[in-house]
């Protein structure tokens, strides 16, 4: 349906979106809603003027980059001169004097506490509370419900005592290794009770105590026979559930029916790359979402195996601490938001001059404005603090902007100066060659950096798009420029102060199911300096938590800060081929890969609305694919096509017949549309398509444009 607007000032506002705002947003803030719509016109007007301007210079500096590569064609490419170009054009600015980062107020899950990292799609409630919840989880049904233990009915609905066991061999063997005890093993233990502020483990006639008293912090229950032992190790916590009479413990002479790790310290509750919000009712789901958050009030009931559910948030956790007081933890993640960008603009505001108001500013007033809530009850940020992710900035000029959006918004909103935090996600080249100026513009706000490996690839290509054609995407990762990137990012949060003030993250992993092959490979994000990094799902969290227990990260920190520092030469290192002679069949396997997960991530986001999923590639393995994945295989078949690796005929032929793979694929979900039946009918197919061959074109390759444009049309015909 068209939207209804109604004029508020200079402003034309989605009506619903506007009654949204004052009945429900600003409703017991304090904030009267006519003195907010008066300010909000006067600085969504001015800012925008400021944020189209910052467009138009990434345009232009893409142009110039684009035609330097052109007249360079042919000849040795010649780093040095690059660099002085990429310098001439202010591409790359003078590094400025070292400086610390002065952000303050910032809560211990941001400073202290070194763990896994959520992101979840704010749009979808009973995922977002499963998130905020996923601070506390089972560690037992984490490890029996995935590939990281191996038994005979690992595949079972039904109880595998065999399998239950192994989970506890593996948990006491962990134990053992980081949480000892003096002159016996976590596998003897017969009984655990709390005497004289001690945690004495009994076996026999013997009594033990861990080799780290202070490791033991407090219990549930009677001290002689507690029901919960508390734990802390690197400012984390296993709380052991002492139940005999539960099925898991039958085999457990302790009696030790689950252990319960504290897994996802903060949650990225995403407003972008996750969702597919492209009008006024998809903003208002998001922000009424995030508004239930923090006023604490959010719920959604589900139906789960013929059972009515409700979901809520979970309350703060009480124990009684060694010396017999009350003591409470956290029973939730601390939660973030992520914001769009500054490229994208959305139709649930018309501006004076009848443009859409840019998105990235609509979100800042709006999220905001949610957490006033929260400011009053503290249940979120204890130390009264917002914090707010932005992605996708080019460069300082960009990072000083958001400074000034967030800076329009405190004053409109009565906030103390720097109340709104902001994370930077360092996911594009402009920001990673200058990350220590884009820091430097928001020293008082920052609370995180992060290197958004996927969406930084999709840029690097569209980026260099005419230097040449690009090396395959698994060569990406091994690449001289993603290794230095990876390194400069965390080289430069140490120089400005990052460590014990702001954390430096890692990405995305983005195979579910494959929780072995994660806990074999994700540590290294902990060698590699990051105290958070991102996991897919509260299990993933879990696990990865055990990593956080195994590495004391700030000590990690100190080391990394003596190595030698990420070269720039090596940041600005090009990925293309330098002989791109291929056969024909592996250019075709390449592109059949990329076709695929394209494919079968954008019909769900074209004719369902659903902007992240698990998506089975072409081997039918679950991906995690978001609009970064779908931007680095757009702009490499986009840069394949351009350089003549392979043809639009070619390709066409490739995608119809991946098409078909995905239709099967998804054969028994009853709302799927087959794109395959007619593909000159699918909007679905003819958008994924539009992504490649359109894809040069594309503002810094990204890929909303078209998707937005695509659903907005889909959603008008369903209607």
């Amino acid at each position: 349906m068209p939207t209804s607007y109604k004029n508020i000032y200079k402003l034309k506002v989605a009506e619903n979106l506007l009654s949204f705002v004052n009945d429900e947003l600003l409703k017991d803030t304090g904030i009267n809603p006519e003195k907010f719509w008066l300010g909000f016109d006067e600085a969504a007007h001015e800012l925008a003027i400021k944020n189209k301007e910052l467009i138009k210079k990434r345009e232009d500096i893409q142009k110039r980059i684009d035609q330097w590569h052109i007249e360079n064609k042919g000849n040795e490419f010649k780093l040095d001169e690059y660099k002085k170009f990429l310098k001439q054009i202010n591409y790359i600015i003078d590094e400025g004097e070292d400086f610390d980062i002065e952000t303050d107020n910032v809560d211990d899950e941001i400073t202290k506490i070194a763990g896994p990292q959520l992101v979840v799609p704010i749009m979808n409630a009973r995922y977002t509370l499963n998130a905020a919840n996923a601070r506390w989880v089972s560690l037992y049904d984490s490890l029996y419900g995935t590939n990281l233990i191996e038994s005979e009915e690992g595949g079972s609905e039904r109880y595998d005592p065999l399998r239950g066991q192994e989970v506890i061999k593996y948990v006491r063997e962990f134990f053992d290794k980081y949480i000892p005890l003096e002159g016996t093993s976590w596998k003897n233990i017969a009984n655990l009770k709390v005497i004289n502020k001690n945690l004495i483990i009994s076996k026999d006639d013997y009594e033990y105590k861990l080799k780290d008293k202070d490791k033991f912090i407090g219990h549930r229950g009677d001290a002689n026979k507690p029901s919960a032992i508390i734990i802390q190790n690197n400012n984390l916590h296993f709380e052991i559930i002492i139940n005999p009479k539960a099925f898991s413990a039958a085999h457990d002479i302790a009696g030790i029916s689950d252990v319960i790790i504290e897994s996802a310290v903060s949650t990225i509750c995403d407003n972008e790359d996750s969702v597919a919000a492209v009008d006024s009712n998809d903003k208002i789901v998001c922000y009424k979402n995030w508004l239930g958050l923090m006023k604490g009030n959010l719920k959604t009931q589900f139906e789960k195996n013929g059972k009515n559910l409700e979901r809520k948030l979970n309350p703060d956790r009480s124990y009684i601490s060694k010396d017999g007081k009350g003591l409470k933890l956290h029973g939730r993640s601390l939660l973030l938001i992520r914001n769009v960008g500054h490229l994208m603009t959305n139709p649930s505001i018309i501006l004076k001059d009848g443009n859409e108001i840019p998105e990235g500013i609509m979100d800042a007033f709006f999220t905001t404005a949610a957490a006033l809530h929260d400011l009053k009850l503290k249940r979120n940020s204890r130390k009264g603090s917002i914090y707010i992710v932005k992605p996708k900035m080019h460069g300082p000029e960009e990072t000083k902007f958001t400074d000034l959006i967030f800076s329009k918004v405190e004053d409109l909103l009565g906030l103390k100066r720097y109340t709104c935090k902001v994370g930077i996600m360092d996911e594009e080249r402009r920001t990673s060659v200058n990350l220590k100026e884009c820091i430097r513009t928001l020293k008082n706000r920052v609370f995180f950096i992060n290197t958004g490996f996927l969406d930084r690839t999709g840029d690097e290509m569209h980026t260099s798009m005419e230097a040449g054609p690009m090396i395959k995407k698994g060569d990406m990762k091994s690449s001289k420029w993603i290794g230095a990137y990876e390194n400069n990012n965390v080289d430069i949060g140490l120089k400005c102060g990052f460590s014990g003030k702001a954390q430096i993250g890692k990405g995305m992993w983005a195979m579910p199911d494959k929780m072995k092959e994660m806990m074999k490979e994700k540590i290294n994000h902990l060698k590699a300096g990051a105290n958070c990094a991102w996991v897919p799902s509260p299990t993933a969290a879990s696990l990865h938590a055990l990593h956080y227990h195994q590495i004391n990260i700030f000590d990690e920190q100190q080391k990394i800060k003596k190595r030698e520092k990420a070269k720039l030469n090596d940041l600005l290192n090009i990925p293309i081929a330098a002989k791109p002679d291929w056969s024909k069949e592996e250019i075709n396997t390449e592109i059949s890969n990329s076709a695929q997960t394209l494919l079968g991530y954008v019909v769900r986001w074209i004719d369902q609305g659903i902007g992240c999923s698990k998506v089975p590639d072409i081997n039918d393995i679950g991906l995690m694919e978001d609009r970064a994945t779908l931007r680095i295989s757009s702009q490499h078949i986009a840069n394949w096509i351009h350089h003549k690796i392979t043809t639009r005929n070619e390709v066409l032929e490739i995608m119809k017949e991946m098409a078909k793979v995905v239709d099967k694929q998804n054969k028994n979900d009853k709302r799927y549309i087959n794109m395959s039946d007619d593909y000159d009918r699918s909007r679905a197919f003819k958008t994924a398509c539009d992504l490649i061959f359109k894809g040069k074109e594309q503002p810094s390759g990204y890929t909303e444009p078209l998707l937005h444009l695509n659903r907005l049309k889909r959603k008008i015909n369903q209607n």
